[in-house]
């Protein structure tokens, strides 16, 4: 289920509320549980078994590791067998086509016959849900969280189904408190309203439109120069307000139910350097890497050298996160690469010495070259791109029917919008913490009727991070 659908906003959720809100407190996280399934079951039906076995097999080996008495060899193998098997599922549902379509090319290049490769279905958000349980799993070994009190309130976190597909990527220590108690107010649930409104916006009137424009010029023969730049600027914009979008109607859901999520993006196009980005965009992704691949390997303790190598491994395996794709590997090792040499330089950039507005432009168009990477198919398609942005691409007919698309009043108008809202401090999240008054309440409620009757015109059209 997606939340910019009208079996979402016009079933699901109300159901949902009218339900919660008349339960006693000791039912409702079960009730979230049930629920979750359900939303999470909507696409394929067998995807809630696999993420129900593996909430119950990391339920016990949560016991496992923290039972008293237990030993340090104990707790060791138990961690480690839990940490195998949840990346063993997620290994094979999301790498295996990826490993074995890049086996049986190596194949054919030494002239062997390929075999076979097992079409295998990507379980929508399992990238989310493993991270869940691993961080679950690894706090506990750790000692830096307590074990779930009841089987009710792990599943209820690992389901918990506002951001069940795409994040942001919550731990168990930040919301046991709010399993066992959390409180619901008059003020907290409109502001949890107004963050689903502005997300909800930002999907159906920017994103998507933004779209349309990315996919159209990406999905060219031959872009002229003016339209390659044209198309990546749109899918910058597509993906900020696409996912910025999405977490910020995840926390306003969860604020309706009386959780805080943390914050997931804070003005990430307003960032000075690269190192600056990465503590603005996608934030829970940012502190898992951090604490459970970065400082794990040695951090920036031992040496300058391992510091280089430790940010590029992981910027790699963040990357290969994102997809089993080559081009979310070059990706995340060209991230890597301007990470360590930001770090080289003392965390500061070679353009540290510009003007602030200066230095902005440059992180941005360093984040626009990474988009393309990001954004095309192969890593032959983000070539011919890039030859596209810098003129070097052929320009046929078909540009003068591409640039009639692209450039329509509407579609140019919101890409304008969307620059004064990407450039800009203040944030949803922010502005939501305010308190509801009157003028906010007829600004928001034309923009939700608006954004309603504009998604009943659109095609289908998912998160983009439901397939990471």
């Amino acid at each position: 289920m997606v939340f910019t659908t009208h079996i979402f906003v016009f079933y699901f959720l109300p159901v949902f509320l009218l339900v919660y809100f008349n339960l006693p407190f000791r039912w409702r996280n079960l009730w979230i549980t049930g629920a979750s399934y359900l939303f999470y079951g909507w696409w394929q039906p067998w995807f809630v078994c696999l993420m129900m076995f593996t909430t119950v097999m990391d339920f016990i080996w949560g016991k496992v590791i923290t039972r008293p008495g237990a030993t340090p060899v104990q707790r060791r193998l138990a961690v480690a067998a839990c940490v195998v098997t949840n990346l063993t599922f997620l290994g094979f549902f999301k790498y295996y086509m990826f490993s074995a379509e890049t086996l049986n090319q190596l194949l054919a290049a030494v002239g062997a016959e390929p075999f076979r490769v097992l079409r295998v279905v990507l379980p929508i958000g399992i990238s989310f849900y493993t991270f869940h349980s691993l961080t679950y799993i690894i706090d506990l070994y750790r000692r830096d969280a307590t074990p779930a009190k009841s089987f009710t309130d792990f599943s209820a976190f690992v389901a918990l189904f506002p951001d069940l597909v795409a994040g942001p990527i919550i731990r168990y220590k930040t919301l046991a408190a709010q399993l066992a108690f959390r409180e619901h107010t008059l003020q907290r649930f409109a502001s949890g309203i107004t963050l689903f409104i502005l997300g909800f916006g930002k999907k159906i009137l920017l994103a998507n439109t933004c779209g349309h424009v990315a996919d159209a010029v990406f999905n060219a023969a031959n872009p002229c120069a003016l339209d390659a730049w044209v198309g990546v600027l749109a899918y910058a914009f597509q993906i900020y307000f696409d996912f910025c979008g999405y977490s910020d109607m995840a926390v306003g859901l969860g604020r309706m139910l009386g959780f805080e999520f943390l914050k997931n993006f804070d003005a990430p196009y307003l960032a000075e350097s690269i190192t600056d980005l990465w503590r603005r965009w996608h934030i829970s992704l940012s502190s898992v890497l951090r604490d459970y691949l970065y400082f794990p390997l040695g951090g920036n303790r031992l040496g300058p050298t391992r510091t280089y190598v430790n940010l590029l491994l992981v910027m790699l395996l963040g990357g290969l996160w994102h997809g089993a794709k080559w081009v979310f590997v070059l990706w995340g090792a060209y991230h890597g690469l301007l990470l360590a040499y930001e770090r080289w330089r003392g965390k500061q950039s070679l353009y540290s010495n510009l003007p602030l507005g200066l230095r902005i432009a440059v992180t941005f168009l360093l984040m626009l070259f990474s988009w393309v990477l990001f954004r095309a198919e192969s890593l032959r398609a983000a070539l011919r791109y890039f030859g596209a942005m810098f003129g070097l691409a052929p320009v046929t007919s078909a540009s003068a029917l591409l640039a009639a698309d692209i450039y329509a009043p509407l579609y140019l108008v919101v890409l304008a919008f969307c620059g004064v809202l990407a450039f800009q401090r203040v944030q949803a999240h922010d502005w939501s913490l305010k308190p509801q008054t009157w003028p906010r309440l007829m600004l928001l409620v034309p923009l939700f009727v608006f954004a309603l009757l504009v998604m009943f015109s659109q095609a289908f059209n998912p998160f983009l991070y439901f397939q990471f």
